[in-house]
């Protein structure tokens, strides 16, 4: 694995976390570990992919992980503003949710 595939890795994983983020009280406990959870899995992918710990490596690692959790955090603000299903901590659960309300789905089912 090279260091763009990390890097997209990264990003994609911590935009679950700065959507959760989005919706707690700031330096709570939930806060807290939706920053700091993401670090162990940042590491292990680093391990597995056998980047090593060159220099070059960090400022894309470390832009992917707070780009992630930066449009993890806009993304929240844009569901609770544009979804018709009021959003919640869980990213996975809200797209779920609005796909099991979506109105196409009752179009598909009735045709």
């Amino acid at each position: 694995m090279n260091l763009w595939t990390v890097a997209i890795i990264v990003l994609a994983l911590n935009l679950f976390f700065g959507y959760w983020r989005a919706n707690v009280d700031k330096f709570s406990l939930q806060w807290f570990l939706s920053v700091h959870v993401p670090v162990p899995f940042v590491i292990a992918f680093r391990i597995f992919a056998g980047l090593g710990w060159q220099f070059i490596t960090f400022p894309i690692l470390v832009g992917a992980f707070f780009s992630g959790q930066f449009l993890g955090g806009r993304l929240h603000l844009w569901w609770k503003k544009r979804a018709q299903t009021p959003a919640t901590s869980c990213l996975v659960r809200d797209v779920l949710r609005a796909m099991q309300t979506s109105p196409y789905r009752e179009e598909a089912r009735n045709e």
